[in-house]
């Protein structure tokens, strides 16, 4: 799969036959292309019915910024994005240990501005649970979280098994 510097995926003349070899009532309207005038003009041509493909828009920005302006939102309703996630994370703790060690993460956390990413998380684990989606019960130093796991995003109780939160942040 190829994408541009946007990180767009760009789709192939070949990948569009696939998908019409898959479904042939495939809705061709919800492609782009970064150059589809051949693929449209086959199609004017031939007579087809097939749908026409758009063209990718333009970004009238460098994909650094643009990358950047993304990274800085976070797709996800209010309730989550305005969420003291700090207090709702610290309100789960049971016992002085486990507040010690949220507390500590959240610092971690807040200095790198990793706040919006936790608030995501939340909203993400919540709506996971909401589908019955199964995911994994964790992997990886992102297990050394307690925070991460007081959100759900793993099974594994790092106070447990007493993991170094710094594993997780290198």
């Amino acid at each position: 799969m190829n994408r541009d510097a946007w990180g767009r995926r760009l789709i192939s003349e070949s990948e569009i036959c696939d998908l019409l070899y898959a479904d042939p009532m495939f809705d061709l309207d919800k492609l782009e292309m970064a150059d589809p005038h051949k693929h449209n003009a086959a199609i004017k041509s031939n007579y087809s019915e097939l749908d026409s493909i758009k063209q990718l828009e333009a970004i009238e920005i460098e994909p650094q910024r643009w990358h950047q302006i993304n990274q800085e939102h976070w797709w996800m309703p209010d309730h989550y994005s305005e969420m003291d996630i700090a207090k709702h994370v610290l309100e789960a703790c049971e016992g002085e240990a486990e507040l010690q060690r949220c507390g500590m993460e959240l610092i971690e956390y807040q200095d790198r501005g990793l706040l919006p990413l936790l608030r995501y998380l939340k909203y993400l684990v919540d709506t996971l649970r909401s589908k019955d989606v199964v995911w994994g019960v964790g992997r990886g130093s992102s297990v050394a979280s307690f925070v991460l796991y007081k959100l759900g995003v793993h099974r594994i109780n790092s106070l447990h098994y007493d993991l170094d939160f710094q594993e997780f942040m290198r």
